[in-house]
């Protein structure tokens, strides 16, 4: 098959990082929202989102995020802090109705301001670790954090924060008559690049049988 597209090569070195992060990010889309709630030693709560997340494995149940360092002054996330203060992390998932707020609560507020009453979002106590859930999240997943890997000490460098869910939360209301997650009804967003967010539900989303060999979900 002939291939008459024509490439552009950029070689990451050579770009800024603003450069290389808006092409990465446009390119690597759409991607989940960690709607993190963290904690500090002191007792204050911590929210913020991270679209550098996903799931890693489900025996044990692993999930990681990268609260990573500012690309502007290479400071480090107050959710980087709070976690190696207290290995505890709550992840919440991020609905459509939700955003306007979670795009408040990425704010870079002051270390110890709330961002749960800034952005206007409910608390809920969690049951096994100590951050508290989002009330208004169709899905919350109480994490052990379990190893934090420093990829830098430049701006930009990635945290990876490893953890383990140990109890999941469901809002019932987003379950088909066979107790699955019904993608409609939980209607989530995800990142794209620069501004862009994309909404998972409506004529967005397709379906495409898996091959009659693939076992598993």
């Amino acid at each position: 098959m002939e291939n008459n597209k024509e490439y552009l090569r950029f070689d990451p070195k050579e770009l800024s990082i603003p450069k290389l992060q808006g092409l990465v990010q446009a390119a690597v889309a759409p991607r989940p929202i960690a709607f993190a709630s963290t904690i500090d030693l002191l007792g204050r709560p911590n929210l913020s989102p991270f679209s550098f997340f996903n799931v890693f494995g489900m025996n044990p149940p692993l999930m990681i995020f990268s609260p990573s360092r500012s690309g502007r002054d290479n400071t480090l996330k107050d959710t980087y802090l709070n976690v190696k203060e207290v290995p505890e992390v709550v992840i919440n998932v991020v609905s459509y109705s939700m955003v306007q707020k979670v795009n408040e609560a990425s704010t870079n507020f002051p270390k110890g301001v709330n961002e749960f009453e800034k952005a206007g979002f409910g608390m809920v106590p969690s049951e096994l670790v100590k951050p508290f859930r989002v009330m208004e999240s169709p899905v919350q997943f109480e994490c052990r954090v379990l190893q934090v890997i420093e990829t830098g000490t430049r701006g930009s460098a990635g945290n990876l924060v490893i953890c383990e869910i140990l109890r999941m939360h469901v809002d019932q209301g987003i379950l088909d008559e066979n107790g699955n997650i019904d993608p409609q009804k939980a209607d989530l967003a995800g990142r794209m690049g620069g501004d862009f967010y994309v909404r998972a539900s409506g004529p967005a989303l397709f379906e495409v049988p898996k091959p009659a060999n693939i076992q598993g979900v």
